[in-house]
């Protein structure tokens, strides 16, 4: 008799475990996943999108690119391709925004450390102004990694370009002066397929914690 009970005990237990299983896989299955929307220009306010891309509701992706970092070096869209990045503007005597963004670029970039899967991307609105040397200075100064973080410089034309119908980061096309660019804060998450995936803050630290949380979700829908 006692061993009927200690028998029935221990099968009790493993249905008790059984049915907890069961249980929480049902749960796991039923909550939805959380997935990041997929940024179109009509999705921005219109003074950060140009007239002729406005209305464009679907597939926009980032135009090609060829740009010189602060070590020299072109970097090119295939330097990205098959990574995630977050990419931002500024320039390096900017005395407001520019330097809360850019520690709070570094701050990304040590959070990322490790992570090969992630890189940054820094351009500079004021091109005739950051040379390479000047940008690798800010570099050092800065604490860059070369390795994930590039800094770039180029043709002033084109950076514009890639700002207001690539990115949809500035307010202005542009009137030829050295400053007339009026870039945001945003920092624009995009992903392997150089969609928009996300805009953040660059000058607010829980919109960086925000953009930390949306990797992850962008990093494991590639997991799946």
């Amino acid at each position: 008799m006692r061993s009927f009970f200690a028998r029935f005990k221990l099968f009790g237990l493993v249905l008790l475990i059984v049915s907890a299983v069961i249980i929480t896989l049902f749960y796991n299955a039923l909550q939805p996943k959380k997935t990041l929307p997929v940024y179109q220009p009509s999705d921005f306010n219109p003074e950060l999108v140009a007239p002729e891309i406005s209305h464009v509701k679907k597939y926009h992706t980032i135009a090609d690119f060829a740009l010189v970092n602060q070590n020299g070096d072109t970097i090119t869209q295939e330097d990205y391709r098959g990574h995630i990045y977050v990419a931002d503007f500024f320039f390096t005597t900017c005395p407001t925004i520019c330097p809360i963004m850019t520690e709070n670029m570094r701050w990304l970039q040590d959070q990322l450390a490790g992570d090969p899967e992630v890189l940054l991307l820094s351009h500079s609105v004021t091109p005739e102004i950051d040379s390479v040397p000047r940008l690798k200075q800010y570099a050092l100064e800065k604490g860059v990694d070369d390795a994930r973080w590039n800094l770039v410089t180029g043709d002033k034309k084109h950076i514009y370009e890639l700002a207001r119908k690539s990115y949809l980061a500035v307010k202005t096309d542009g009137d030829g002066g050295p400053f007339d660019m009026i870039h945001t804060e945003n920092f624009i998450l995009v992903d392997r397929e150089r969609r928009i995936r996300g805009t953040y803050d660059g000058t607010n630290m829980e919109d960086m914690e925000r953009l930390l949380d949306d990797l992850e979700i962008l990093r494991a829908s590639y997991r799946e």
